[in-house]
């Protein structure tokens, strides 16, 4: 079955309801009408009838009935269609006067009605092709011992009828013509009301990976629409960002993986350029190495991220003392740390839920990270508390104020502050991607601060419940990982 636009929906919509109102009021109408004639025939017969009744009255004698058909006779002058017909001798219907073109079935003349104190209702009935309407009642006369009489009033409403039959057939032509022209007019109106959707998706197909800069304007878009419209602007704006970064992401892969290759293909063309001695070839092999090593730690970093985007990094399954992991990764960086003449401290306490190596490769990342970017003689400070329900561990260290432009893309993938820094031993620029998934995964999150020439990274995590602070997780033995784009330190 073929599916109907919304605009043929709201207009059949419109239409029928529209029909049906206007049906049910022409139906009202005529119904009206009808009644409103009904009620003029019944005035105009019951005046003729208590006319004769009262007529009947003042007859006292049977000479008397003789003046009744002179009387009626005036009475009916005018009255175009319009019978009275009196009746005596109950039984056999002797009819005492008839007015012409008095018309009545035999049933009506021989007919007693119930009550003569009161108007009957109206009958109507079809004598030779004519359509009449009348009504029959008992009258009394002035005789004494008299039998009361019967009136039949009766009057040809054939007018009404071919009146009223070219009204319905008037009436309901309109009608067919409002629905129609209701019709019409409800196309026009939903195409109209319609038209800023058709904006939104002449919009929306003008979208693609080339051109993400268009917006919708919802300035003058209906109230209904201004929050889809809202909507639709805010996911393009997440898809010209989200393209954005993939764009930027495959040229800085591209860029981080050309060097090493570079190298490789390098370093073997030299190797093959003359024959050389088993040192010589050593020394390459070995050179070589460390740049398979550098695509290696890479590949595996970028393997990580994949695993968090697709939710496939281990959940917490552990209880921790942050305070006791940041003091083993503050051991194993100590001898770095002395080498560049700064010193750590290590303060504050909580416990958590996580992965114990996942959280210490994220906290390794933001510790490697502080000391790679102080000033020699400062102080690296990591520092633990709990707020609002949640572990906040914080890493400071004195340096570069980091440009608050950068700070809103500092843990997006191979993102650095200083491009310069590329081949430095600042690695691929991965590490602090990877420690934001890390915080995800744990439901929680990270955060920088740099101000005043002192930068701070914070990881916020969520609080170990009682019940798991009172069963530990077993303790692990392994050392920390190396934070992204270094190798292990061995203290």
């Amino acid at each position: 079955m073929p599916r109907l636009s919304l605009t043929l929906r709201l207009t059949l919509l419109f239409a029928a309801l529209f029909a049906a109102v206007l049906l049910g009021l022409g139906a009202y109408i005529e119904a009206s009408v009808e009644r409103h004639f009904e009620e003029s025939d019944l005035v105009d017969l019951h005046g003729k009838l208590e006319l004769a009744r009262s007529v009947l009255a003042r007859v006292q004698d049977e000479e008397g009935y003789a003046s009744v058909a002179q009387q009626l006779d005036a009475a009916l002058v005018g009255h175009h269609g319009l019978a009275v017909a009196v009746v005596r001798d109950e039984g056999r219907g002797e009819i005492l006067f008839a007015s012409s073109g008095a018309d009545f079935p035999e049933r009506m003349v021989r007919e007693s009605p119930a009550g003569a104190a009161v108007f009957p209702s109206a009958r109507t009935w079809v004598q030779r092709g004519h359509v009449y309407r009348g009504v029959i009642a008992n009258a009394r006369t002035g005789i004494a011992g008299e039998p009361e009489a019967r009136v039949v009033v009766s009057m040809d409403v054939d007018h009404h009828r071919l009146f009223m039959r070219d009204f319905e057939r008037s009436l309901w032509l309109a009608v067919a013509l409002a629905i129609v022209a209701t019709a019409l007019l409800g196309a026009f109106a939903a195409r109209g009301g319609l038209a800023p959707l058709r904006k939104m998706a002449e919009v929306a197909r003008g979208v693609s990976a080339q051109r993400l800069t268009a917006r919708i304007d919802t300035r003058r878009l209906p109230v209904e629409l201004e929050s889809l419209a809202g909507e639709l602007n805010a996911m393009m704006a997440r898809l010209e960002d989200g393209f954005r970064r993939l764009s930027e992401f495959s040229s800085d892969i591209a860029h981080e993986l050309r060097t090493p290759v570079s190298n490789l293909m390098t370093q073997t063309e030299v190797a093959l350029g003359r024959a050389r001695n088993a040192d010589e070839y050593r020394e390459i092999l070995l050179s070589n190495l460390e740049e398979y090593e550098r695509l290696a730690r890479m590949i595996a970093d970028m393997l990580f991220l994949a695993q968090a985007d697709n939710g496939l990094l281990p959940r917490p399954a552990e209880t921790l003392a942050l305070a006791d992991e940041a003091r083993a990764l503050a051991e194993f960086y100590e001898a770095l740390a002395e080498e560049k003449g700064l010193r750590l401290v290590v303060g504050g306490d909580a416990t958590v839920r996580g992965d114990r190596l996942m959280l210490r490769r994220a906290v390794s990342n933001l510790l490697s990270n502080a000391l790679r970017h102080s000033a020699a003689g400062g102080v690296v400070r990591i520092a633990i508390d709990t707020a609002a329900g949640e572990a906040r561990l914080a890493v400071s260290n004195p340096g570069e104020t980091i440009p608050p432009e950068h700070l809103a893309r500092i843990f997006d993938r191979f993102h650095r502050v200083n491009p310069a820094r590329t081949r430095q031993g600042d690695g691929a620029g991965l590490g602090l991607a990877i420690t934001r998934s890390i915080a995800e995964a744990h439901g929680g999150r990270v955060g920088v601060e740099s101000a005043g020439g002192l930068t701070t990274f914070t990881l916020y995590l969520p609080l170990a419940s009682a019940e798991a602070r009172a069963t530990p997780g077993p303790g692990r033995a392994e050392p920390p990982p190396p934070a992204a784009g270094q190798t292990s330190i061995t203290v």
